[in-house]
């Protein structure tokens, strides 16, 4: 591999990082804030219907493609007009053929889960908003082959505020479940518009059977990847919203979102970029030994610290703030999803890094393992110990990070304690004076001057232990900021 070429790959990946984590920073923001004000509006019930509905989607969405983006992304070559136009065509063959199906038999599903007319409104809502979401594959793949991260989320942005804004506003004026719907529908024309705007790509039909076969040799085992993630997650969901009740699955879904959290605040963007990145770096396996170890030290830097913050402050909150006392059923939960979150963390960059070098069909034994597990465990501690039984099985499949840590060994060796052992530290300094503070009493003032004293620490000692690890990144940070610094601004 060229040195030019690798320092410019370098460069996209901090450029690409940083784009994604400040847009997603702003769209967390975004989705805290209007969570926060959905879970006072709204009642764990309307929660649990759009939990178990929007599982339908995604269930259905894992069928759109047969892994063909994925291919056209980890292609080394850049991808043919009759690559792209034959996967655009087969996916919305696919996609026109799901939603059609779905519409036709949506009053079956409602009569399954004794959802009412509005509820079936809702999934109608959700399918065509699915459809709409499809129409941007082959511009958002454009995008991500060249790493332009920065453009990529401009539309992530803005159909996230439009959907919170159109859900809260409705929500305000009493329209409970259809709140979501018209949300969806509005995110989904807004996602559309703004992504051909910023990577205009001129819509064509047509197969050529060729292209589809040399991609499906990565798509179609990356895809049974995805098949067996929608059996172990989304399938699950949709078969516990039939055995608990709406209220219990608003629980799960409240602790899920939360303790997921920092994984969606930094991990995504970390795993967004590395793919594509590790793609590009497979005929260098040094070079990407060094880029999955970096990678499994920003993890650390940020995941270990806001999982804590997250765990300490979330009982408090729920006390002292005004009519979310209703959420606390959902605490155990929420405890035993942070501990699986932080873990799997670690084994997302893992299995981007094996699929990156080819080696598909061992990250497909790892999905075979885990949805077998959760296939054994959910069910029957479900029936044990009712809505607690998905969060203790997810803790207990947590534990197999171990098994891809080995399995990326016999290819790439990575010094996995170097990367997270100071990041844990200092995470442990951080979380002493926060809990002495606490240990006096529980209100806003010993909540904010124990959060404030706690930042406070873990970034002096952070930087104390890591000065080394984080002073290269700095010139390159500061040019993106320079660069770039209205987030929404591009150019």
């Amino acid at each position: 591999m060229q040195e030019d070429l690798i320092k410019e790959i370098k460069g996209k990946i901090v450029g690409g990082v940083f784009a994604l984590t400040t847009r997603t920073l702003i769209l967390q923001i975004i989705s805290f804030i209007a969570t926060f004000i959905l879970t006072i509006i709204l009642s764990p019930s309307i929660f649990g219907i759009f939990f178990v509905v929007s599982a339908v989607i995604s269930f259905l969405s894992y069928f759109s493609d047969v892994g063909l983006a994925a291919s056209l992304i980890q292609k080394k070559e850049d991808p043919t007009r009759q690559e792209l136009v034959s996967v655009f065509t087969l996916q919305q063959l696919i996609v026109g053929s799901l939603v059609l199906l779905a519409i036709i038999f949506s009053p079956n599903f409602g009569k399954f889960y004794s959802l009412n007319s509005d509820g079936i409104f809702l999934l109608r809502a959700l399918l065509i908003s699915f459809f709409l979401s499809s129409l941007k594959t082959i511009p958002s793949i454009l995008l991500e082959r060249k790493l332009e991260f920065s453009l990529l989320v401009i539309p992530q942005i803005l159909e996230t505020f439009v959907f919170y804004l159109t859900t809260i506003v409705l929500a305000l004026l009493g329209y409970g479940i259809f709140s979501f719907a018209w949300g969806s529908i509005a995110r989904g024309v807004v996602g559309l518009v703004t992504i051909y705007v910023i990577s205009p790509w001129k819509l064509s039909i047509g197969i050529d059977m060729g292209s589809l076969k040399k991609l499906l040799s990565f798509g179609f085992p990356f895809q049974m990847n995805s098949l067996l993630a929608l059996v172990k997650d989304d399938l699950m969901t949709i078969f516990l919203g039939k055995i608990l009740p709406f209220s219990q699955m608003g629980y799960i879904g409240w602790a899920k979102k939360w303790s997921e959290a920092p994984l969606r605040l930094i991990m995504d963007s970390i795993i967004r970029v590395t793919f594509p990145a590790f793609s590009r770096m497979q005929g260098d396996k040094k070079l990407l030994s060094k880029a999955i170890s970096k990678s499994f030290f920003f993890l650390s830097f940020f995941i270990f610290p806001t999982t804590a913050l997250l765990i300490i402050y979330i009982k408090p909150m729920i006390y002292l703030i005004p009519k979310y006392l209703k959420w606390e059923p959902a605490l155990v939960p929420f405890y035993l999803y942070s501990f699986a979150a932080v873990l799997a963390a670690f084994s997302s960059p893992i299995v981007n890094a094996l699929n990156a070098i080819g080696k598909i069909k061992k990250t497909l034994i790892l999905m075979i393992l885990w949805t077998l597990l959760t296939w054994i465990l959910v069910p029957y501690l479900t029936l044990m110990y009712g809505y607690y039984g998905a969060p203790f099985a997810a803790f207990a499949i947590s534990f197999t990070v171990i098994i891809p840590i080995f399995m990326i060994r016999k290819y790439i060796y990575i010094p996995i304690l170097t990367s997270i052992l100071k990041p844990i530290v200092s995470t442990c300094f951080m979380v002493v004076p926060i809990l002495l503070i606490l240990s006096f009493g529980i209100n806003l003032l010993s909540i904010g001057t124990s959060l404030i004293l706690g930042i406070i620490v873990y970034s002096v000692s952070a930087w104390l232990m890591m000065k080394n690890e984080l002073l290269p990144y700095f010139p390159k940070f500061i040019r993106n900021v320079s660069r770039n610094p209205d987030p929404f601004n591009p150019t």
